[in-house]
């Protein structure tokens, strides 16, 4: 996510053999530890830096912008997101209040630190999670196969990953509901070190390794009651882990470009990118709260988070700002869904140690990042519980990065 690196680097390409990248239709293998050759540091790609301000530019010029904080969004493959839905946008209506309290509150226990913490472990065990990588192709492998096991059976998910042209897949976890409108939950999987991406070690914690664990255990929960009470959802539900977040937001802008060209609705996007730091905020003498981002997204989905934190929560919320395509939510708006993101803090204070070898699971909280398990399962069951959805036709943009 954000990038606090000071300037450095651009050796890496010196250090190692060249890879190719396969090609959109094939899903590659690269040498583990590779670096990127030359050509590839040189080609071209056209990003988005805000609403007005797009260019092209070089990977090597990405990476010196992400050290330098700047966020965007590589839109080279996928300049067309956002235009089939220009004149179909719909301004969704969110519930006035909690519908299901009393089936919701009992399950919030169910969410264990120790399911987060094990798969955390695993999950930054591997040298990096850089998705041009045979690393983050094992990852993702893994990752798989640990939703999979996660799911236990349950007859009704249909898990798939989401190739894309380089190794690391994303995935998603779909359970169909009665009605085709979707609830998204996402994290982003992908872990990168801003100096040597391909060569240093990047174990991805907090960024994302911390949203990748916490909408996986809300997942679990949500698993084990729907097999328990043998329920069908309202509306479809589904739990996203994006690749290639830290190059551009290229997975989500794919799987969001999918959406849109065949159709799909989707009514609500949460995105969960770092749930694990507060050492900042409790430093500045600072309450502990979740960070609800209040810029570039959707006014009327982040207002009913709002209220689901109140309620179902044990900490309150701050509001935030993060800037302009600073997460995977960023995609789902551009596309014309709305959504939503929250953080582990107030921006300000989010994790200093992200995109480098230090992104360690020692400076995390499990606590805290049970709150914001206990925000994500309850957002996914208010909404997929729901019957009942008002809709009215308009242009709002569903987020505002257009």
């Amino acid at each position: 996510m954000k990038s606090q690196i000071p300037i450095f680097f651009l050796l890496a390409p010196l250090l190692s053999s060249a890879f190719i990248v396969p090609a959109p239709d094939q899903l590659g293998t690269f040498a583990d530890g590779h670096a990127g050759s030359l050509a590839e540091d040189n080609e071209k790609r056209l990003i988005q830096l805000s609403p007005t301000d797009i260019r092209w530019v070089t990977e090597a010029d990405k990476l010196a912008l992400k050290r330098d904080g700047k966020n965007f969004m590589d839109i080279t493959d996928h300049q067309e997101l956002g235009q089939l839905r220009t004149t179909s946008r719909k301004q969704v209506v969110y519930p006035e209040s909690m519908q299901f309290k009393d089936k919701i509150t009992p399950l919030l226990k169910d969410l264990k630190k120790d399911n987060m913490r094990e798969n955390l472990e695993k999950f930054t065990s591997f040298h990096t999670r850089y998705y041009k990588s045979d690393y983050g192709r094992q990852s993702s492998e893994w990752l798989l196969s640990r939703i999979n096991a996660t799911a236990n059976g349950y007859p009704h998910l249909e898990l798939a990953p989401f190739p894309h042209r380089w190794p690391q897949s994303s995935i998603i976890a779909r359970i169909p509901g009665k009605s085709e409108r979707t609830v998204v939950i996402g994290a982003h999987q992908d872990s990168i070190n801003l100096f040597f991406p391909s060569l240093l070690g990047a174990p991805g914690a907090d960024d994302d390794g911390s949203g990748t664990v916490t909408i996986l255990e809300a997942f679990r929960v949500l698993i084990e009651h729907l097999r328990e009470t043998n329920t069908q959802l309202e509306q479809t539900l589904e739990f996203h882990w994006y690749s290639a977040e830290e190059g551009g937001l290229l997975g989500s802008q794919a799987i969001f470009h999918h959406y849109e060209k065949t159709g799909r609705d989707v009514v609500a996007m949460l995105q969960q990118d770092m749930t694990g730091f507060v050492q900042k905020t409790l430093d500045a003498g600072k309450p502990e709260s979740v960070g609800v981002i209040t810029d570039y997204v959707d006014p009327g989905l982040t207002d009913f988070i709002k209220k689901v934190i109140t309620e179902y929560c044990d900490i309150p919320y701050v509001e935030t700002q993060c800037g302009y395509a600073c997460s995977d939510h960023a995609s789902a708006s551009k596309g014309g869904y709305p959504s939503a993101f929250v953080i582990e803090s107030s921006f300000d204070d989010s994790d200093d140690h992200i995109h480098t070898t230090e992104d360690l699971i020692k400076y995390l909280s499990f606590d805290h990042m049970i709150q914001h398990g206990k925000m994500t399962l309850a957002l996914a069951l208010e909404l997929s519980k729901t019957k009942h959805w008002n809709e009215k036709q308009g242009d709002d943009n569903g987020g505002g990065e257009l």
